[in-house]
């Protein structure tokens, strides 16, 4: 579920560092252990969450880009009748034994074009939604990183704690790690 295979070796060779090192028996290596372990299983949900949220920004870029293409192509069939709609309608003014018929398919491609006008207002409202949603999501996929580097920072420094036999590395990882589940929290407000 990480974003790449070194990523995931990262996970387990610190976990396995902290299984090794809590066979000791000490009870800050035990803790520490612990820690990582959690911390492992969370870098890697914020990880996943990271990815999921660059991958939904990116559909609703395409989506986005999808509708203004149709809307592109409905202003350009709206230009078209109205084009076909004057000169039916030239045709008409000139009189004559097809004037009525002139006059008829000018009104026809005035609601064509009135219609095309329409559909290509509506794809550019949706244009405008799925950008929109997909700078929203790009927001949560930042912070989500910002999240998922501070989990990441959190292992490492944790484990430090083992080599050294000190608290303070994973007081350290402790607080990097609250800081990362608050800024993984804030990307979903």
């Amino acid at each position: 579920m990480s974003d790449s295979p070194l990523e995931e070796l990262e996970h387990r060779e610190h976990v396995e560092h902290a299984a090794r090192a809590a066979e000791t028996g000490d009870p800050l290596i035990s803790q520490v252990t612990f820690t990582i372990a959690v911390l492992a299983v969370v870098a890697a949900i914020a990880a996943s969450l990271e990815t999921t949220e660059s991958d939904r920004a990116l559909s609703r870029k395409n989506d986005a880009v999808l509708a203004q293409d149709q809307a592109t192509d409905q202003w350009g069939l709206a230009n078209s009748k109205s084009l076909r709609k004057k000169v039916y309608e030239i045709a008409a003014d000139q009189g004559g034994a097809r004037a009525a018929a002139y006059a008829k398919s000018a009104s026809r491609e005035a609601a064509d074009e009135r219609s095309a006008q329409t559909q290509a207002q509506a794809l550019q409202v949706q244009v405008k939604q799925d950008l929109e949603q997909s700078e929203g999501l790009e927001v949560r996929h930042g912070r989500l990183t910002v999240a998922s580097t501070l989990l990441h920072m959190a292992i490492a420094i944790a484990t430090l704690a083992i080599i050294l036999g000190r608290r303070w590395p994973w007081y350290t990882a402790l607080g990097l790690s609250g800081l990362g589940l608050v800024v993984a929290g804030w990307a979903y407000l």
